[in-house]
């Protein structure tokens, strides 16, 4: 029988996808091109950064048992980002927050070759 870490999902490289929320404040946006890079991985977890207009966001996170499901967190974010693997080269990356700036988003990302 293999063991559990021979199957765990290797996240590491660039993504790109187009991010797509909703909220009170924006009401129903289209943020263009976003692109996620993971640094780094041990195990199940993982380090990363991106990109937007403020500047860029550092984050860390853990893959599920499930080898499928995936949640990073931001220092300096109110939200959590959960994701699902999708395929080999396709993850899809949802964040959430709530309170006065509450908002939902999706994208759907392709791992750059």
């Amino acid at each position: 029988m293999a063991d559990d870490r021979d199957r765990i999902p290797n996240l590491v490289g660039t993504w790109i996808g187009e991010n797509r929320t909703v909220s009170d404040k924006k009401g129903y946006r289209v943020w263009g091109q976003k692109t996620i890079e993971i640094t780094e991985q041990r195990d199940r977890r993982f380090r990363g950064h991106f990109s937007y207009p403020e500047g860029t966001k550092h984050f860390f996170g853990v893959i599920y048992p499930d080898n499928t499901s995936f949640t990073w967190v931001a220092t300096d974010s109110k939200g959590y980002n959960h994701g699902r693997i999708l395929g080999t080269d396709r993850i899809g990356a949802c964040y959430v927050e709530s309170g006065p700036e509450a908002t939902a988003g999706c994208a759907e990302l392709v791992r750059r070759k």
